[in-house]
């Protein structure tokens, strides 16, 4: 399997993916709504139009060569506004679902079936909880929790085809460029970071380059399928990362930021993004024998803030 179509391959994520993937050889193309409009990502990529709601214009290749993972969505923090109004929920909720509706649709209609599709997905799926979840844990109730159920079951409708597929659930993905970084770093950087509400929900995130070297190791596991939590395996409360950020970046960790601050700047998704607790353990990717390159806090703000 050498040619690998990425939806959603524009992102931070994608691009990271994308060039990963260039630098060994493999054709990659990436899905665009707007070709013309794309730039910035490595020599040798073809860039494919889509409408991220059919498998028109697009089916025609995927051959039996192929892998198509599938990452596209609205990122639920984009700027200007991060308060989830009922439009940007339904943005939120509808890209995912159709992208993966057009992933079937192509699926449907190509000659040749893929190998393999990858779904994304994220650890929202879980819901917020104190407690350890793995990937035999059900879903949470939720928005997110209940988006992430429908976005994993659009693309499943290919099994009954007999392509083989994986879904990953990822947390929030660390980066020195894109991602949440640089939220979780900003106060901070002004000298008042401290616990966000009252700093004891876990946070799990993962490292840019293990999100891609972690896609990397499934799509290249001729046995992988199924769900696999893609999150480093040493979650803290936001208490404990606030003083590894407070020591990397040399400031000083004593500024609260109270709970009610937070719901009121940031409504449904501060609570789900700062003050809610996931614990999440990547399983059934420890037991696949994937070795991470920043399995801990210390190492990731290190690199990301070099």
């Amino acid at each position: 399997m050498k040619k690998v179509i990425i939806t959603g391959g524009t992102g931070f994520i994608g691009r990271a993916l994308a060039s990963s993937l260039t630098k060994d050889g493999y054709q990659i193309i990436v899905l665009s709504r707007q070709p013309a409009n794309v730039s910035g990502l490595p020599a040798g990529v073809q860039i494919e139009q889509w409408d991220a709601r059919t498998g028109a214009n697009w089916s025609r290749v995927i051959d039996r060569d192929t892998a198509i993972i599938n990452l596209a969505g609205e990122n639920i923090g984009d700027p200007p506004l991060p308060w989830w109004l009922p439009g940007r929920k339904e943005r939120i909720r509808t890209s995912r679902i159709n992208a993966g509706r057009a992933v079937v649709d192509a699926v449907q209609a190509a000659s040749e079936k893929p190998t393999l599709v990858i779904q994304a997905s994220g650890i929202n799926y879980y819901g917020l909880s104190y407690r350890v979840v793995s990937e035999q844990d059900p879903a949470g109730a939720d928005f997110m929790a209940r988006v992430c159920v429908e976005w994993e079951a659009s693309t499943a409708p290919v099994e009954t085809l007999g392509v083989r597929r994986i879904v990953i659930r990822t947390a929030p993905v660390l980066a020195g460029k894109g991602g949440l970084f640089k939220f979780f770093a900003l106060p901070f950087r002004l000298f008042v970071g401290g616990p966000l509400g009252d700093g004891k929900q876990w946070l799990s995130w993962i490292h840019l380059d293990d999100q891609v070297g972690a896609i990397r190791f499934l799509l290249e596991n001729k046995n992988a399928r199924g769900i696999y939590n893609l999150t480093a395996p040493n979650p803290l409360t936001n208490s404990e990362f606030g003083r590894v950020l407070g020591r990397v970046l040399k400031r000083p960790y004593w500024f609260p930021t109270p709970a009610f601050a937070l719901k009121l700047a940031f409504g449904e998704l501060g609570t789900v993004m700062v003050l809610g607790s996931q614990r999440v353990l990547p399983q059934r990717l420890l037991d696949a024998g994937y070795e991470f390159k920043f399995a801990d806090a210390e190492s990731t703000v290190r690199d990301v803030t070099r």
